[in-house]
This record gives C-alpha cells, sequence and structure tokens, in this order.
C-alpha cells in the first residue's frame, strides 16, 4: 500500500476530538450495495480489506481510510439501442414518428428497466487525515474524486473544514523560476518531465520526458515566455514525483533509500505489513509536505 499520486487538502487546529471516534462515525456509513435503481453508492470499508472490522488505521496521529464504491455499467450504447428498439416498435404500431416529449419518456424508462439488471464495479480510493499537522492526503490526481473523498468524511464526521490549498507564493511562478535558474529550495532537485504552457489562451503547450531540464533549449523555452505548471522533482533522494500548478503530487514513488527499511522488519500477516507501510508512507510524505508548506506557503488554517 503506497500511494500513487496526492491531492491535499488542510484543516484547522481545534478540531481534534472529532476524530475521538472515528472509526464508530465511518461504521456508521458503511458502504452498501447498489439499489435496483440506483446509478452508484459510496460509503467506507476497511483498509484491511473485505470482511475486516476496523474502518480507520490510525498510527502517529495520521489515520488511513478507504472509500468504497459500486458504479452500475449501463453504456449509452445499450440505453441508445433499447430506446430505438422500443421507437421502432411503437412507430410500427402507430404509424407515425415518436415525438421529442415521448422519447424522454422511454429514456426514462428504459432506465428503470435496464439498471436493476447493470452489473455493478466496485471501487476504492484510500486517504488519510494528518491529524496533529492539518493535512488530508487522498490517493488520487483527479480534483473531483478527492473532493467526494473529504465529502463523505465530513458527512461521516458530522462536519469537517477542509479546504483546498491557497498558497502565497505562486508555483508556476516558483517552478518556473527554479528551472531557468536551475536554484532548488533546499532537498529538491531536478528531474527529468515538465510540461510548459505559454500563457496566452490557447498558447503552445510543450511536454517533456527523459529530458534534461538543465538544458539550454528548455531555457529557451522559458525565456521566449512560456511557464512550468507541471515539474517533475526528486525530494532529499527518499521520493520522486510530478508537482503541479495546483499542487496536486502525481507519479509518486519512495525510492529505495526510504523503502529498504520495510526489509528489516519480521511481519506475519497482511495486517502487520499494511500497518507498517503506512507507518513509513505518512512519515515520509509528512517530510514532503512540510517542505510544501514552507516553500509555497500553504499555512494551515485558522484555528475554529
Amino acid at each position: 500500500m503506497f500511494f500513487r499520486n496526492l491531492t491535499l487538502f488542510r484543516f484547522p487546529e481545534g478540531i481534534d476530538q472529532r476524530f475521538k471516534k472515528l472509526d464508530e462515525q465511518l461504521a456508521e456509513h458503511e458502504l452498501r450495495p447498489c439499489g435496483p435503481l440506483e446509478l452508484q453508492t459510496r460509503g467506507w470499508v476497511s483498509p484491511y480489506g473485505r470482511g475486516e472490522e476496523l474502518f480507520s488505521i490510525e498510527h502517529g496521529g495520521a489515520a488511513l481510510m478507504a472509500l468504497g464504491g459500486e458504479d452500475k455499467l449501463l453504456p449509452t450504447a445499450v440505453i441508445n439501442q433499447h430506446i430505438a428498439e422500443k421507437v421502432e416498435e411503437l412507430e410500427k404500431q402507430r404509424g407515425r414518428p415518436v415525438g421529442a416529449r415521448e422519447r424522454r419518456k422511454l429514456k426514462d424508462d428504459a432506465l428503470t428497466e435496464l439498471l436493476p439488471r447493470a452489473l455493478a464495479r466496485p471501487s476504492r480510493l484510500a486517504g488519510y487525515v494528518d491529524i496533529a499537522n492539518g493535512w488530508v492526503v487522498v490517493d488520487t490526481s483527479s480534483r473531483k474524486a478527492a473532493e467526494g473523498f473529504v465529502s463523505a468524511l465530513r458527512n461521516a464526521l458530522g462536519s469537517f473544514p477542509a479546504t483546498s490549498l491557497e498558497p502565497e507564493e505562486s508555483p508556476r511562478a516558483l517552478m518556473t523560476e527554479w528551472m531557468i535558474e536551475g536554484k532548488l529550495p533546499a532537498g529538491f532537485a531536478l528531474g527529468d518531465e515538465c510540461e510548459l504552457k505559454d500563457p496566452a489562451d490557447n498558447g503552445a503547450i510543450v511536454r517533456c520526458r527523459r529530458q534534461d531540464l538543465g538544458a539550454d533549449e528548455m531555457r529557451e523555452h522559458l525565456t521566449s515566455g512560456k511557464q512550468v505548471t507541471q515539474l517533475a522533482l526528486t525530494f532529499e533522494e527518499r521520493m520522486r514525483f510530478v508537482l503541479d500548478e495546483t499542487l496536486t503530487v502525481r507519479k509518486f514513488k519512495l525510492l529505495d533509500i526510504a523503502v529498504e527499511q520495510l526489509d528489516k522488519g519480521d511481519r506475519d500477516s497482511a495486517k502487520a505489513e499494511l500497518d507498517a507501510r503506512f507507518v513509513l508512507l505518512s512519515g515520509e510524505v509528512a517530510r514532503l509536505l512540510a517542505a510544501i508548506e514552507t516553500t509555497f506557503g500553504v499555512h494551515r488554517p485558522q484555528s475554529l
């Protein structure tokens, strides 16, 4: 269990008590199967997997959770084919075309008829709260999915004032400066991937992979006015990732020097292995988040 993406939120001090009964609160909003006429459902599941009772795993002031989901698979082509068959049947019976209003009703009828027979696709979205430092970390690069996770957590807790990041320093401006000058904050080093955009409407976009980002050709793009919107970085030689202008961390990977300590433990169960990986992940990410907070001015919101 290592996250591949980190979408980040912050919450203020003074709400620690809301997490005292986190496991019970999540259990009250457990995932249930889709009903016959439901397109999707969301609810909490155990991070340990099916059949386990715990809905959160807490170590060192961080609590891991998993938001489960079921989505009915009902392709538009199937719905359209069903409607077309009904339209053809009615037009043969009546000898006249079916109107727009009746077509809309046929679509509603199609959903009612087809949904109970549709297969449901399961999903899981992991995330955790760093209670001491006021971070929510969700394992996705999709803003919509991450907001759905926070919304479900807010629903379980009753209220939860987590908000998107509001950096004082422009990530786009800072990352552009790093590439132009070749000077990065302590701990950070350039990787080999980036995305550059011309800020003008419909401006050019340059995407590079396996590229020396310090090369003259890259600086030429920047001096001509393009700005960095995604930048591959390493941090303290312990992790690598791509940071974008919203401070979403993509393609996150812990490097060997960070994960080698996992081999030193003697764990005899899948639960113990997950616990060890979460302790490692949350500890390493905490180092990165502290650097992001300082570098970009992503301060914790004021206490309630």
